[in-house]
């Protein structure tokens, strides 16, 4: 299926399918997550909370097709995660992981940054057109990071650098933005100008996100789903049953 395909189907069915969904890594004595069934609509926002070592982070790069069960169904945008197909359907999304830190010797400037997370969409060497550049300043000042933009990236703080990496996520239009733990880094104000962002572009663009988060607090108002995970199974979990 290619990538038009799957987009047209995206917009008919859930974001993520998950049936009975065990997994397990290579020579684990058990498995990271056990049974979860779930699903997320488009236009829908996901929050998964839970201790260290619940299976969180499992969990999202199951969503993802990153990681395949050992036993029940996983399915991104309709296609099932064990197909070739899957490498399409994850290009309908931005995933910003837990580890992101860029060393203090990086030369690109943010603005470069944000560039490149175009570069899947372009042939080489295309240049960025009038459109992009705007998606550049709308996407920075959504996440207030204008007066970054001629830095280089390896000398901002852990915050400044969260805040630039979930800007580019954004500049890709995904329909499902995936996020793991976006706030670690920020302090209080940052953390209610990333959750208002994730807020303005799911409505603006009709999406979805699946953010995990030990602070659930910036996101009491957006998350449509929330689930808790405990020992790599559900525990709590409400919204949207079927």
């Amino acid at each position: 299926m290619g990538l038009a395909a799957v987009a047209r189907s995206a917009l008919r069915g859930e974001v993520v399918k998950l049936e009975d969904v065990w997994v397990a890594y290579s020579g684990a004595d058990k498995p990271a997550i056990k049974g979860i069934t779930l699903n997320l609509p488009l236009r829908k926002t996901m929050l998964i909370t839970g201790p260290n070592g619940a299976g969180k982070t499992t969990l999202i790069e199951t969503c993802l097709g990153l990681l395949k069960p050992f036993k029940g169904k996983a399915s991104l945008f309709g296609v099932n995660t064990r197909s070739r197909g899957i490498v399409q359907a994850r290009r309908l999304c931005s995933y910003v992981p837990q580890s992101f830190m860029k060393p203090p010797f990086e030369a690109y400037t943010v603005s470069h940054v944000l560039k490149l997370g175009l570069a899947s969409f372009k042939s080489a060497f295309e240049p960025i057109n009038g459109d992009e550049e705007k998606r550049i300043k709308w996407a920075a000042e959504l996440l207030e990071i204008e007066s970054l933009l001629n830095r280089p990236i390896g000398e901002l703080s852990g915050g400044q650098q969260q805040r630039v990496l979930i800007a580019r996520a954004l500049l890709r239009k995904p329909k499902a933005l995936f996020l793991d733990e976006p706030f670690a880094s920020l302090d209080r104000e940052s953390r209610y100008i990333v959750a208002e962002a994730v807020k303005e572009y799911v409505r603006r663009e009709d999406a979805s996100a699946v953010i995990v988060s030990h602070d659930v607090a910036p996101l009491n108002d957006i998350s449509d789903v929330a689930l808790k995970l405990v020992d790599g199974a559900v525990v709590e979990y409400e919204g949207i049953t079927s």
